[in-house]
């Protein structure tokens, strides 16, 4: 039903509704004939692959881009929305994926940047901090509004970000993975302010890629697979396996690959009592070969630092033995001659060139393989760039694209291509599946568990606690800058990585200490 014949029809008329809508760039068509509406006072869920077409319909609604074909209607009337501006005066308000912030200027600036607050000519901070605290404790986030957001980690920002988006007036808020970076505390906060969005009368868009979380939220589930509708269902009639398998067009009920463990044997890598600065208090562990070794905890553990300090990405001190021989890596250089690459977390930011080509970042890490003399061999880098296409089933519409016109999920095969070229003996991934599809993330599960198969080893990084218990070997969990534990077999679970990240357990055993003395 259209979204002016459900009005005729006596249904509340739509916060908003696309009708036929398609989006092409030169010849090549994103969207294709898209129908669908949100009603006032609904939770939304956008679901699909990476690619299927999700951001590029978010930002045809919030104005960014113009449609080739079709309509979109606000409140039952059609408009043209000549930029993001005049989207969000009509209340059509974006939360996009990627963090766009002005980094040198504080977080109550960016709150309210192009809002400020003015107490005769010159801005009012103190208001202007006040207003970003509510704002950003409404999310659950324990934030000061007076600090550079070039200081803060990408799950603050990302819910800087949120906070600046809801600060003003909206009737329709659309939210692009807005959880992705988050911790379960704070994507809780976040699900309990929707909820009071939605009690308000507002319409949400919601594109996220965690399943049980687009169960829990939605009132009807709209699935995109590459650019067109497949369909739109009452998420109440849905599991988050039938979203997977309406997403993917197969059965992807067995996301991660069966595995042995490896048979313990000498290190090879450990690390000693290693210390960042500001992050890392004192930490040791080490890594078998053929091991796939998990790192949990909450935002802010020291996860991220300790390993970079390791790799020589950030100062750091204590002692590191590589197959038993000590080594000191300086830089990211030197580990990489090590024989170890590091896959940062901030794949756009840190991990790729998004405005250079898919060649130049498939091979800028190992340029020696494709140089002649003086001379880079162009005709070889199309090579290794059709391998990397077949070997990691990396989807893209041309050859010529730049890095930026990825999906997140084809970025990320991009970046595991461009690192395994250096042929190395030790991967480190951090957050290898932060906002990809869940069949994308199968395809990484079991590379790898193929690398380990190889006999590399891998370190993971991950926010995500199935991910890491579905994977790994061991876990070792973080909390304050310490490793405060390690879990493996029975005891890998989420209840105990949980005790072990918040320091519940050692409340409950002195409890239960306090409890037997007396």
């Amino acid at each position: 039903m259209s979204a002016l014949a459900a009005s005729r029809s006596g249904s509340p008329t739509p916060a908003i509704a696309v009708e036929g809508l398609a989006k092409s760039f030169g010849p090549v068509e994103v969207l294709k004939d898209i129908s669908f509406d949100l009603r006032p006072g609904e939770v939304q869920a956008i679901i699909g692959e990476n690619g299927a077409g999700k951001s590029t319909l978010m930002k045809v609604l919030a104005g960014h881009l113009q449609p080739s074909a079709g309509r979109v209607l606000i409140e039952g009337a059609p408009v043209r929305l000549g930029g993001p501006a005049e989207a969000e005066a009509r209340g059509i308000v974006l939360v996009h994926q990627e963090i766009l912030l002005a980094p040198d200027l504080t977080v109550a600036q960016n709150i309210h940047l192009g809002r400020e607050i003015r107490k005769g000519l010159v801005l009012d901070d103190r208001a202007l901090n006040a207003s970003a605290a509510e704002a950003l404790a409404g999310l659950g986030a324990a934030i000061d509004p007076r600090v550079a957001v070039r200081s803060l980690s990408i799950a603050q920002r990302q819910l800087v970000q949120i906070a600046r988006a809801l600060n003003v007036p909206h009737r329709v808020v659309i939210f692009d993975e807005p959880t992705a970076s988050l911790t379960p505390h704070e994507t809780e906060a976040l699900l309990a302010v929707i909820e009071q969005i939605r009690g308000r009368g507002v319409g949400v868009l919601y594109i996220s890629h965690r399943l049980p979380e687009v169960k829990r939220i939605a009132d009807r589930v709209t699935v995109l697979r590459d650019g067109r509708l497949v369909g739109t269902q009452d998420a109440a009639t849905l599991e988050p396996t039938d979203m997977a398998r309406l997403m993917v067009g197969r059965d992807v009920s067995k996301l991660y690959p069966d595995r042995i463990a490896p048979a313990a044997g000498a290190p090879v890598l450990q690390a000693q009592n290693i210390r960042v600065p500001g992050y890392v208090r004192s930490a040791s562990f080490t890594l078998q070969k053929g091991e796939i070794l998990g790192f949990a905890g909450l935002v802010g553990a020291g996860r991220t630092e300790l390993l970079e300090g390791v790799l020589g990405l950030r100062p750091s001190e204590g002692s590191v033995t590589l197959d038993g021989r000590s080594v000191r890596f300086r830089d990211a250089r030197a580990s990489m001659d090590a024989g170890i690459v590091y896959l940062s977390e901030d794949r756009k930011g840190k991990g790729l060139l998004l405005q250079q080509s898919l060649r130049t970042n498939l091979t800028l890490a190992a340029l020696d393989r494709f140089t002649r003399g003086p001379l880079l061999s162009a005709a070889q880098e199309e090579e290794a760039l059709s391998e990397a296409f077949r070997e990691f089933d990396i989807r893209a519409r041309r050859r010529d694209l730049l890095a930026g016109q990825l999906s997140g999920g084809n970025q990320q095969k991009l970046l595991l291509a461009k690192m395994m070229l250096l042929a190395p003996r030790i991967v480190v991934i951090d957050e290898p599946t932060r906002g990809i599809d869940i069949g994308t993330k199968e395809q990484i599960y079991r590379f790898i568990a193929r690398l380990a198969e190889e006999g590399k080893s891998v370190i993971v990084i991950s926010s995500e606690m199935p991910e890491l218990i579905g994977l790994c070997d061991r876990i070792l969990v973080m909390r304050e800058g310490v490793i405060a534990g390690e879990v493996s077999g029975a005891s890998m679970t989420e209840r105990d990585i949980v005790m072990l990240a918040t320091g519940a357990g050692e409340e409950e055993a002195a409890l239960a200490a306090e409890g037997t003395s007396l």
